[in-house]
């Protein structure tokens, strides 16, 4: 039921892999669509198969599927029937296990390293709106409404076959709310979850990370809690306020540093990605166990993550 504690009695850090729609906007994708990197698997599945391999290949220990702003509901919009919708979610999930299934068959990729794990990603009710607010997190929706609404594309996840389900970019404590009480109703699944914050304490929505892991922490089909697209300077104290509340395992993969403006689809700031690899030392240092990159990193920043991660020694993970 939780394919990452076997794992993390073995190595002292699982590495998760990078970016994939601006890796694959970097890759001359076209995603200025309320889809986002969901439209591409319409239109070229075949290119994030490529980049799931080439995380792979850079020394990713799980993938996160291509279904962050794909939804049931969004798809329909575009025209598809429910079914072929439904056939879409589950292609993000056997697009990551193709890519895994055809790297671990070489003999040299098992080297030092797990069998990777495939996360379905459960992006946030925000990112269907394609409006920006999972950065906010002001739905004005209840808890069984946001229910209603992931419950269709979990289910659909889930029949896929993943490892695990990856609900991340949650910008308010009502959305976890929701996405944990769902959880039971499928009650052989396991997901982590991962929050995005304003600062070093609170949620985008304002509600303190800490208060938020604590009441996860009592969620046994919650395997982990962490962070997502947060600028890398505020990750640290956000580890420390997790672990002050939870004793599962905590997630971080930060974005570049960046800032994304919904309303010109770019990125504006000074990116920090650059030093990914030595601010993972202190991530992991401080308590995180499982450490990749969100957007605008790369398979390079996720090699130089990977590397250093190959070199911890087996006995120094006992501590943290």
């Amino acid at each position: 039921m939780n394919p990452l504690a076997d794992l993390l009695q073995q190595y002292p850090v699982l590495v998760a892999d990078g970016a994939l729609a601006t890796e694959l906007e970097r890759r001359g994708c076209d995603l200025r669509d309320p889809l986002w990197s969901a439209k591409t698997l319409i239109e070229t599945p075949e290119l994030i198969r490529q980049v799931h391999s080439d995380y792979f290949e850079a020394g990713a220990d799980i993938a996160i599927t291509a279904s962050y702003q794909a939804s049931i509901e969004g798809f329909m919009q575009r025209g598809l029937g429910r079914a072929e919708s439904i056939a879409l979610l589950q292609r993000s999930v056997r697009l990551a296990q193709e890519a895994r299934d055809a790297f671990w068959q070489d003999p040299a990729h098992r080297i030092d390293r797990p069998r990777p794990l495939v996360a379905a990603s459960v992006g946030p009710y925000g990112a269907f709106l394609a409006d920006g607010s999972e950065y906010r997190g002001d739905y004005r929706l209840s808890e069984e409404q946001l229910m209603d609404f992931h419950r269709p594309r979990l289910a659909a996840l889930l029949d896929a076959g993943p490892d695990l389900l990856a609900c991340e970019t949650i910008p308010c404590f009502a959305e976890a709310r929701a996405l944990a009480r769902l959880l039971i109703e499928f009650p052989a699944a396991c997901a982590w979850f991962s929050f995005t914050a304003k600062d070093d304490v609170h949620l985008c929505h304002g509600e303190p990370l800490a208060e938020c892991a604590a009441w996860l922490n009592d969620q046994p089909q919650v395997v982990a809690v962490g962070l997502n697209c947060t600028a890398p300077g505020h990750i640290l104290a956000l580890i420390q306020a997790i672990r002050t509340a939870t004793d599962k395992p905590v997630v971080v993969y930060p974005n570049s540093g960046e800032t994304y403006q919904p309303e010109s689809h770019d990125w504006q700031g000074v990116s920090s990605s650059a030093s990914f690899a030595a601010e993972a030392e202190h991530w992991y240092a401080g308590g995180a166990r499982i450490i990749g990159g969100c957007c605008r990193t790369t398979p390079e920043h996720i090699r130089a993550i990977a590397a250093w991660a190959r070199g911890l020694p087996r006995t120094d993970f006992a501590a943290h």
